[in-house]
């Protein structure tokens, strides 16, 4: 958990939750496990447990300590949707969401479908506050189907982030969605991403009013290939996101 955040995407990151389980070709080379195992078994560190599951209750009101609004990405360690963390804490950490209402809480699953049946559940048609942005995390075609939860999911913004982005997509339907984030792995198994699979994303992107955001072309580091696109960058945020600038960028 870290209270600022190197992602260029988001301000912070909060995790509650840390340790998950691989469920699809994205998860191949993950960040978060590289990262978690190298302290497993190091006493006293907070990853003393590698990547396995591990529920944090002390971190759960942390947000509500920064009182300067930011931008933050929940669970960057996990997944807040994985079938194995209890109901009951899924609750408490949204409750600490709609309680620290200054922030804008972003929302990244691959269990898309756990994710629509709980936010709907738990907000019915009124759908989640504005300032919980709810996305889904799509490395492929053969993943798609998330989009199509989120799409179900009652929320103000939606979000889905292509990255690892690890082949063409096709036409996309992106209808209800309000921001596109892309990106290349990163790492020492990266694997590679053409520059015209970036292209057709943004390109659709444009076509059909959604806000792109490219993160990077990846490689051996998330900086290795930088992150312009036909000679820039591409850094755009929500339309709800520009009209408030509450939040640090």
């Amino acid at each position: 958990m870290a209270e600022h955040s190197s992602i260029e995407w988001t301000n912070a990151t909060w995790n509650p939750v840390t340790g998950c389980t691989k469920l699809s070709a994205g998860c191949d080379n993950c960040y978060a496990e590289r990262f978690s195992e190298r302290f497993r078994g190091v006493l006293g560190h907070p990853f003393e447990p590698g990547f396995d599951l591990t529920l944090r209750p002390e971190r759960l009101l942390h947000p509500i300590g920064w009182r300067k609004p930011k931008l933050i990405f929940v669970n960057s360690m996990s997944d807040l949707f994985h079938k194995d963390i209890p109901i009951d804490f899924v609750e408490r950490v949204f409750q600490t969401m709609e309680r620290a209402d200054w922030h804008v809480f972003q929302v990244l699953t691959k269990r898309s479908s756990l994710m629509r049946d709980f936010v709907n559940r738990r907000y019915g048609k009124g759908g989640a506050p504005g300032h919980i942005w709810l996305g889904v995390s799509i490395e492929n075609a053969s993943t798609l189907g998330r989009l199509r939860h989120l799409k179900q999911t009652d929320a103000v913004v939606r979000f889905v982030s292509f990255e690892p982005l690890l082949g063409p997509l096709a036409a996309v339907d992106l209808t209800g969605i309000d921001w596109v984030i892309v990106g290349g792995e990163s790492g020492p198994r990266a694997r590679g991403i053409e520059k015209d699979w970036v292209r057709d994303i943004r390109d659709q992107c444009q076509g059909q009013q959604t806000a792109f955001f490219f993160k990077q072309w990846g490689g051996r580091t998330p900086k290795s290939g930088g992150n312009q696109l036909d000679g820039r960058q591409w850094l755009e945020y929500p339309a709800v996101h520009r009209r408030d600038r509450r939040c640090e960028r």
